[in-house]
C-alpha cells in the first residue's frame, strides 16, 4: 500500500474511523489524538493494512488496539500513583462527540422524543465497560460481522458473541431502569 491508498482510505473511512474514535474516547481530544494515532499506525503497516482485503475493519482494529493499550496504560498509572482523574472525566462523559442525534421524524414533537431516545441509549452504551462497548460499537455502529470484529480484537468469535450478548442484557437492564424512573 502507497500512500495514495492510505490517502484514499482516509477519504473513504476517515469519517467512520473519526465517529468510532469519538465513541471510544468520548472527548474530542482524545478522539483527534486516537484517530491521528491510527492513521500514523497505519502508515507504519501498509502492508498489513493491504494483506486483509478490508482496510476499514484493519483501521478499526488499529483503533480499538490503540485505545486498549492507552487504557491499560492510564490503569498501570492509577495503580501505580493512584486515582487519575482524566480517566474519571472519561469514564463520566454522558454524550459521544460526533454522533449525530436521529432526527427525520414527522413532527416536531417527534424529534424530540427520538433525539432523547437516542441520546439515552448512546448514554446507556456510553456505560457499559469497554470490553463490552467495543464490540457493540463496532457491531451495530460500523457494521462489521462477527468474524470481522472477532479478527479486529483479536479474540475468538465465541467470545465476540457472547460479549453481544450481555452488552444486550446489560443494556436491556439499564434501559429498563432509565424507563421504569420515567
Amino acid at each position: 500500500m502507497h500512500m495514495s491508498d492510505l490517502e484514499n482510505c482516509i477519504e473513504l473511512y476517515g469519517r467512520d474511523i473519526y465517529s468510532f474514535c469519538c465513541c471510544l474516547a468520548r472527548s474530542r481530544e482524545e478522539a483527534d489524538e486516537l484517530y491521528q494515532d491510527t492513521f500514523l499506525t497505519a502508515a507504519q503497516i501498509t502492508v498489513r493494512l493491504n494483506a486483509g482485503g478490508n482496510p476499514k475493519s484493519a483501521l478499526l482494529s488499529v483503533a480499538a488496539n490503540l485505545w486498549r493499550n492507552r487504557c491499560r496504560k492510564l490503569s498501570l498509572r492509577q495503580r501505580i500513583t493512584g486515582p487519575v482523574a482524566s480517566l474519571e472525566l472519561i469514564r463520566e462523559t454522558d454524550s459521544f462527540p460526533g454522533s449525530e442525534p436521529v432526527s427525520g421524524a414527522p413532527g416536531p414533537l417527534d424529534t424530540v422524543i427520538a433525539c432523547e431516545e437516542a441520546q439515552t441509549v448512546r448514554q446507556a452504551v456510553a456505560r457499559l465497560p469497554d470490553r463490552y462497548r467495543v464490540p457493540v460499537l463496532l457491531f451495530y455502529m460500523e457494521d462489521l460481522t462477527v468474524p470481522e470484529i472477532a479478527a479486529a480484537l483479536h479474540i475468538p468469535q465465541g467470545t465476540v458473541k457472547s460479549r453481544l450478548h450481555k452488552a444486550k442484557k446489560l443494556l436491556a437492564q439499564d434501559l429498563k431502569e432509565v424507563l421504569d424512573e420515567t
